[in-house]
C-alpha cells in the first residue's frame, strides 16, 4: 500500500472527509486517513438517527409528538436507502453503456486488432448484462414513489428479475480470462493507446479498462447488502416488507449460485488432471457428462457368475460412477476398469445375510439396479459407517443432478476441451499433480472475487494513487480430498 492509501477491513466504519471525486474518496478510520475506492464501501444511511430515542418521548405531553418524530426519522432512513439504490443503478447503467459504446463498438471497427473471439474473452456477456439492467432500472423507476419515496415498493422488481441476474455467473467466471487477455494485449503500446483513446472519446473517468470490467463482479455482490439495509428500515406493516424479505433471500441465492458455479468450473481442470493420470482409460472423457466429484472410497465388487470378489476404488461423480483397480506392486497407481451410468440407477440397501441373486453371504452391502436393462452391481463396504456414507453420497448425487437441471448448469464444449488440453500439457511436461480442493468462499458479506487492479493516475486535482489491494480470503482446506491425495492421480 502507498502512503496515502487507506487500509481497512470488512465491517469498518469510515468517516468520509472528501467525496468530490466519484471513484476515489478521502476518509478517516482509527488508524489514519487516506484515499480509498468508493466502490469498495457502502454508505451508512442511519447517521441521522436520534442518539437517544427516549429523549423524544420525554414528558407526558410530548410522548405522542416524540413517536411521530421517531417514525418520521425511520421513513427518512428508508428514503435514503431507496435513493441510494436508484442512484447507484443509474450510475451503473451509464457505466455499462460507456463500456459497450465506448470500448466494444470501437473495437469492432478494428478487425485488424481484435477478433470476435478476443472481444468475447475480454468483455464476456456484458452486452447481455447491459440489456437486462436497462429493463431492471426501468422497473425500479416505475415503482418509485416520487411524492413519498419511503412508500416505494422495490422488492417486487428484484423478484421479477431474479432469473436475469443469473447471467452474471457467466461474466464472473470469464473475468479472470479477461484480465489475462488484457494483460497480454497491454504489453503492446498500440493497444494501450487505443484503449486510452476509447476512454477519452467516451469522456469516461480516468480508470483503466480492467478497472471498469471489475464493476459487474462487484455489483452483483452488492445487491444483498442493499436489500438487507432496505429491509432494516422497512416496518413489518409496510406493503413492501414481504417482497423485500423475499428479494433479499433471492439475491443471496443468486450470489450463492454464482459462487457455486465458479467453484464447479474451477474443479474441471482438476478432474481432467485426475483422468489423465488413470492408466488404460477407455470411453468418453469424464467431463462430457460430469463436473463434480461427490464421494470416493474402496468397495468390494461381487460379480457373476461365480460371485467373485474384487477390491476396487470407486469415484462417484454426477451422472456416473467410475471404478479402478490398484496396481499390485504400486498401490498408488490406478487402472481404469469401468463405469456405471447413474441416470436410471436405483440404489437398494441390502440387509446382512445371504444375497438372493448371487447366493452368497454379504455384509454392509447395497445394490445398484438399472431399471431399463435389469443389470445390477453388488457392492460391499468394510464397515456399516462406510456403507451409510455411500448411501448418503448417492442421494447427494441425484440432488446435484436435479439442481443442475433446474439452474441450467453445464460445461461448454470449449471449457471441456481446454481443461483436457491443459491436463495433457501438464502430463507431457511432467509437472507434479496437485491436491484437489473444491472449497470456495461463498460468504455473502463480501465479493467472492477480489483481485489486484492497476489504475492510471487520478485527475490532477487529486493526489496520484494506485488502487487499494485487497487480499482474497484464505480458503479452508478440504478434509474430504486429504484421504485421496495419497493416490497417484494427485501426486507424481
Amino acid at each position: 500500500m502507498d502512503d496515502q492509501e487507506l487500509g481497512f477491513k470488512a465491517g469498518d466504519v469510515i468517516e468520509v472527509m472528501d467525496a468530490t471525486n466519484r471513484e476515489w474518496w478521502w476518509g478517516r478510520v482509527a488508524d489514519g486517513e487516506g484515499w480509498f475506492p468508493a466502490t469498495f464501501v457502502r454508505l451508512r444511511v442511519n447517521q441521522d438517527e436520534p442518539a437517544d430515542e427516549e429523549a423524544l418521548r420525554a414528558g407526558d405531553g410530548e410522548a405522542e409528538d416524540g413517536g411521530a418524530e421517531a417514525q418520521s426519522s425511520k421513513d427518512q432512513m428508508r428514503t435514503n436507502v431507496i435513493n441510494e439504490i436508484l442512484s447507484t443503478e443509474r450510475d451503473y447503467i451509464k457505466h455499462l453503456r460507456d463500456i459497450c459504446e465506448g470500448y466494444i463498438r470501437q473495437c469492432r471497427k478494428r478487425a485488424d486488432m481484435f477478433s470476435e473471439e478476443q472481444l468475447r474473452t475480454i468483455f464476456g456477456n456484458i452486452e447481455d448484462i447491459y440489456r437486462c439492467q436497462k429493463a431492471f432500472v426501468k422497473a425500479l423507476e416505475q415503482r418509485f414513489n416520487r411524492e413519498r419515496p419511503h412508500l416505494s415498493e422495490l422488492g417486487a422488481c428484484f423478484l421479477e428479475h431474479q432469473a436475469d441476474f443469473q447471467i452474471y455467473s457467466e461474466y464472473c467466471n470469464n473475468h479472470p480470462n479477461a484480465c489475462v487477455e488484457l494483460s497480454r494485449l497491454t504489453k503492446l503500446s498500440k493497444y494501450v493507446y487505443f484503449f486510452e483513446a476509447c476512454r477519452l472519446l467516451q469522456k469516461m473517468i480516468d480508470i483503466s479498462l480492467d478497472g471498469f470490467l471489475l464493476t459487474p463482479v462487484q455489483k452483483i455482490c452488492k445487491y444483498p447488502l442493499q436489500l438487507a439495509e432496505l429491509l432494516k428500515y422497512t416496518p413489518p406493516q409496510h406493503r413492501d416488507f414481504k417482497d423485500v424479505e423475499a428479494a433479499l433471500h433471492a439475491m443471496r441465492n443468486v450470489a450463492q449460485l454464482i459462487n457455486e458455479r465458479k467453484r464447479r468450473l474451477e474443479n474441471i481442470d482438476k478432474i481432467a488432471q485426475w483422468q489423465s493420470s488413470i492408466e488404460d482409460w477407455e470411453g468418453e472423457d469424464i467431463l462430457v457428462r460430469s463436473s463434480e466429484l461427490i464421494y470416493s472410497g474402496e468397495l468390494t465388487r461381487v460379480t457373476q457368475p461365480q460371485a467373485k470378489s474384487q477390491q476396487r476404488m470407486f469415484f462417484l461423480f454426477d451422472h456416473q460412477l467410475i471404478y479402478c483397480k490398484k496396481d499390485l506392486l504400486r498401490r498408488d497407481v490406478l487402472y481404469y476398469k469401468g463405469r456405471v451410468d447413474m441416470d436410471g440407477q436405483e440404489v437398494v440397501d441390502l440387509e446382512d445375510g445371504k444375497d438372493r441373486d448371487l447366493h452368497v453371504s454379504v455384509k454392509n452391502a447395497f445394490r445398484l439396479l438399472c431399471g431399463t436393462t435389469g443389470e445390477s452391481h453388488l457392492l460391499c463396504a468394510r464397515k456399516s459407517e462406510q456403507k451409510q456414507r455411500w448411501l448418503k453420497a448417492f442421494a447427494k448425487e441425484r440432488e446435484q443432478v436435479r439442481l443442475d437441471q433446474e439452474t441450467g448448469f453445464s460445461i461448454t464444449e470449449l471449457q471441456r476441451k481446454q481443461a483436457m488440453l491443459n491436463a495433457s500439457k501438464q502430463q507431457a511436461t511432467g509437472k507434479p499433480k496437485g491436491t484437489y480442493d473444491p472449497c470456495f468462499c461463498s460468504a455473502l458479506s463480501q465479493p467472492y472475487y477480489l483481485a489486484r487492479q492497476k489504475h492510471p493516475v487520478l485527475p490532477t486535482s487529486l493526489p496520484q494513487q494506485q488502487v487499494l489491494v485487497l487480499a482474497e480470503p484464505k480458503r479452508k482446506p478440504s478434509t474430504f480430498w486429504h484421504s485421496i491425495s495419497r493416490l497417484a492421480p494427485f501426486r507424481k
